[in-house]
């Protein structure tokens, strides 16, 4: 008897079609051209939904949310042994966060796609799709929440972020590793994630806003906010979690009127920590009411921040440390 996936295709590299000088239309394949162009393995019935054919720098929470509701619509079949999605890389990180926030089911939810086009020299379409059929219905990572697999590596959706934007190699997770490989469609799995952290959603997910900090900077952009549509901020800090003390101010307003504030590190590894006591150190950020975002990247609390809001979850000190 075969093992089924449900194929679920949002466009991108993985789905495009050069059009004229060199340049790519992303989503001009459609999901059943792709699974026919692919060699994919014949004992597992693959089945494909078009869900939408976007670059996925077009992808919002909107679209995040159907391809949600896909997923779970997909996930009422017991037959189903995972879903593999695939999509475009610039924004497959925050997706794939999103969908391990989101997604209650043991079953595994693979995220996919390619840096080069299905038409490409040394495309890694097909190698991509192929190993991430196989991971979907490996056994062995079911628990751990959704994977990304890429380049024949699987990564956690938490820690996982796009690290080259051209090489075949796009995907790493700095300071944690990958959770394993596949190897001539063998899944080899090395290690996995200690905890799963699922919050329920409904309705549009809040707006949440990042602020990219730099020297010198003031607290214009953060009252901006504060006086617009946002309902959180993520300050991306340098080190372990420093400001520029001109922006103090700017803070202490947003967290009077209630927006949640949380610190994330520029640095690719270690944690926003209270390490020194002066005007826009991390220490004093969280002694005016800011949330310390622990070691996550600014994209990834960003994400967890709205599903949080969402969910209707109180915004605690420790919000970030699982």
């Amino acid at each position: 008897m075969k093992k089924k996936v449900s194929l679920i295709t949002t466009g991108g590299t993985i789905a495009s079609r050069e059009i004229s000088n060199g340049l790519l239309k992303s989503g001009a394949i459609s999901g059943k051209e792709l699974a026919e162009l692919c060699q994919l393995p014949e004992e597992i019935e693959v089945k494909v939904i078009d869900v939408f054919q976007l670059p996925s720098m077009h992808i919002g929470f909107e679209q995040m949310l159907t391809v949600r509701q896909a997923i779970l619509q997909e996930l009422q079949d017991p037959e189903v042994e995972g879903i593999v999605v695939t999509h475009g890389t610039d924004t497959l990180e925050e997706t794939a966060y999103f969908l391990d926030l989101t997604i209650d089911d043991d079953r595994t939810v693979v995220i996919t796609g390619s840096q080069r086009s299905p038409e490409e020299v040394g495309t890694d379409v097909y190698s991509n799709l192929r190993n991430s059929i196989y991971v979907a219905v490996d056994t062995s990572l079911r628990g751990i929440g959704a994977v990304v697999v890429f380049n024949e590596r699987i990564y956690s959706a938490k820690y996982v972020k796009k690290v080259h934007s051209s090489n075949l190699q796009g995907f790493d997770s700095f300071g944690h590793g990958y959770l394993g490989i596949i190897d001539n469609d063998t899944v080899r799995v090395y290690q996995k994630p200690v905890m799963h952290e699922v919050h329920t959603v409904s309705g549009p997910l809040p707006r949440v806003d990042i602020i990219k900090c730099h020297s010198g900077q003031d607290g214009y952009l953060i009252d901006m906010l504060v006086s617009g549509p946002s309902k959180g901020i993520v300050l991306e800090a340098a080190g372990r979690g420093q400001v520029s003390p001109h922006m103090m101010e700017a803070v202490d307003h947003a967290v009077r009127k209630g927006i949640p504030v949380v610190l994330t590190t520029s640095a690719e590894e270690g944690n926003a920590y209270p390490a020194y006591s002066y005007p826009g150190s991390a220490h004093d950020l969280l002694t005016r009411g800011v949330v310390l975002g622990s070691d996550y990247d600014s994209k990834k609390a960003r994400i967890k921040l709205s599903v949080l809001l969402s969910a209707d979850v109180p915004i605690q000190a420790d919000a970030f440390e699982r």
